[in-house]
């Protein structure tokens, strides 16, 4: 009996972890500090640069209606 068992107890746990590795995680992957840090600032640049474009876009269209 114990042979059997042992021998169900392997199986069950190979199998158990085969299914383990097909099941995908739903948490995000992992972003190091320092990426997290560079994509911050790669944001933060692109945004600023966003508002001085729409900044100068009203400056000449106000400069353009005082004409």
């Amino acid at each position: 009996m114990n042979r059997k068992k042992k021998i169900n107890q392997t199986l069950k746990s190979k199998a158990k972890k085969a299914n383990a590795k097909l099941q995908s995680s739903n948490k995000p992957k992992y972003i190091a500090k320092a990426d997290r840090e560079a994509l911050a600032a790669e944001a933060n640049s692109e945004s600023h640069a966003v508002d001085t474009a729409a900044v100068n876009s009203v400056t000449l269209d106000s400069e353009s209606a005082e004409s």
